[in-house]
Formats: C-alpha cells, sequence, structure tokens
C-alpha cells in the first residue's frame, strides 16, 4: 500500500513505539491521526507532525468510537491502524504476605491490551469496508504483542496473557477480514527503549542490553516503527506475528 495521502490512526501514539510509527508514516506522505490517553502528549506529537489528535481510553467503546470519528472527520475513513496503546504491569499471583492478586489489576491489563486491540480493529476494519479498493486492498492493520507472549517471565501473567491474545487473534482476523481486502499483522517486540526503560538507572539498562544476543542492545522505536511501516506497504505480508527482538529469549526472571 502506498502511503501517500492515506489516512492513518496509530494509537498510544503520544510517546515511545507509537510516537516513533506516527513520525514514520507522517514521513511517508500520510495523514495520522495520533490517538492516546495523554492529552498533551498526543497533542505535542500531533502538531510536530502535522497530524490531529484525540484522547481516547481504547478498551472503552464509547470513547474509542469517539476518537475514531474526529479522525475520519479531519482525515476520511482510516485505511491504516496501528495499536501501539498498552500498559504493562507486573502483578504476582500470589503475593509476599500470602494474598492473592487484586483481581482488578488482571482486568486492566488484559482490557487496554487485548480488549483495546480488539476494539480499534473492529471499528477501523467496518470503516475501510466502505472504501473503494486501491491496489486490490481497502486497508492494513498493525498490533502489538510482545515476546511475552511466548516466554512471559514471573509477574507477566497478565501482560503475557494480553499479549499472548493479540497474537492469537491475529490470524482469525486476518481470515476474516481477506474478504474485504484488509491485511492484519503483528509485531511482538523484545526489550525496546521506551520511555518507561529511560527512565530506570543506567547499570539496569546496560544489564537488559547485554541479555540480547545480537545486536546487545536495546532496541530503537525507530526500528519497530520501520517494521510497521514495511508490513502495511508490503501487500503479500497478512496473518503473520513477527519477532523483533536480536533472538532474545526471556529467562523465568
Amino acid at each position: 500500500m502506498n502511503l501517500s495521502g492515506i489516512a492513518a490512526i496509530v494509537t498510544g501514539g503520544g510517546s515511545g513505539l507509537g510516537r516513533a510509527t506516527a513520525a514514520a508514516l507522517a514521513a511517508k506522505g500520510a495523514k495520522v491521526a495520533v490517538v492516546d490517553l495523554n492529552p498533551a502528549a498526543g497533542e505535542e506529537t500531533a502538531k510536530a507532525l502535522g497530524g490531529i489528535a484525540a484522547v481516547a481510553d481504547v478498551g472503552d467503546d464509547a470513547s474509542a468510537r469517539a476518537a475514531v470519528a474526529k479522525a475520519e472527520a479531519a482525515h476520511g475513513p482510516a485505511r491504516v491502524l496501528v495499536n501501539c496503546a498498552g500498559i504493562g504491569t507486573p502483578v504476582r499471583i500470589v503475593g509476599k504476605e500470602g494474598e492473592p492478586a487484586p483481581l482488578g489489576d488482571f482486568e486492566k491489563v488484559i482490557r487496554v491490551n487485548l480488549i483495546g486491540t480488539f476494539n480499534m480493529i473492529r471499528l477501523v476494519a467496518a470503516g475501510a469496508a466502505k472504501l473503494e479498493p486501491i491496489e486490490g486492498e481497502r486497508g492494513a492493520i498493525v498490533s502489538t504483542a510482545s515476546i511475552a507472549a511466548f516466554e512471559g517471565q514471573i509477574g507477566q501473567a497478565a501482560y503475557s496473557a494480553s499479549k499472548g491474545g493479540v497474537h492469537a487473534m491475529t490470524l482469525p482476523i486476518a481470515r476474516e477480514l481477506a474478504r474485504i481486502g484488509v491485511r492484519v499483522n503483528t509485531i511482538a517486540p523484545g526489550i525496546f527503549m521506551t520511555p518507561m526503560l529511560a527512565g530506570l538507572r543506567e547499570d539496569f539498562q546496560a544489564s537488559l542490553a547485554a541479555s540480547v544476543p545480537f545486536p546487545a542492545r536495546l532496541g530503537a522505536a525507530d526500528e519497530y516503527a520501520a517494521l510497521a511501516v514495511h508490513l502495511i506497504e508490503n501487500g503479500y505480508i497478512n496473518g503473520e506475528t513477527i519477532r523483533i527482538d536480536g533472538a532474545l529469549r526471556m529467562a523465568p526472571r
């Protein structure tokens, strides 16, 4: 898909992987709507890229609908969606004092990461289905899983379940949306330099980087963005989850 002039939505676009992806899409000529729960971050990114910003909780039906409607009013129905919104709160199933993990913590991670991804996919796909095909396709969707979907660490039960769900639903959604000409792929990043990791001590960052076989460093957000753009532009990649992790396989802790 040629991105020039195409309407695109990036969730979690105010920072980290989402911001890098929004910038990469804009550089290709796409009209980008930055969807983020943080109003200031979303507005700042959108202003820098010449796009628009919309505040939304992706796991909420009404909130997500309003964001998609705002993007459509500005740019027309989106042909491209990149799902980067997500949270990763670690929770032990049984705490140090023997107490069970709060169920609400598990539910929140599932709601944002898994339900939020599905929510945005269904809304954007419904709009894309009404568009005329361009070079045989109506749209392309990229979601974000994690290598934790495959090798989750201790304390990552909720995060791994949510990201495993994103991976698991990629193929059936791709099969279903094939009839309307929308491709669906997922990226499973390893350890990337995001605002959360940037706040850690340098020695801890170095330790994480050393755990990556090659190259022994943290991933750069621009590298994720480049892969996302390729998945959108390459019309024969569909129904795939692609790891980008420097051959890292996570240890139990």
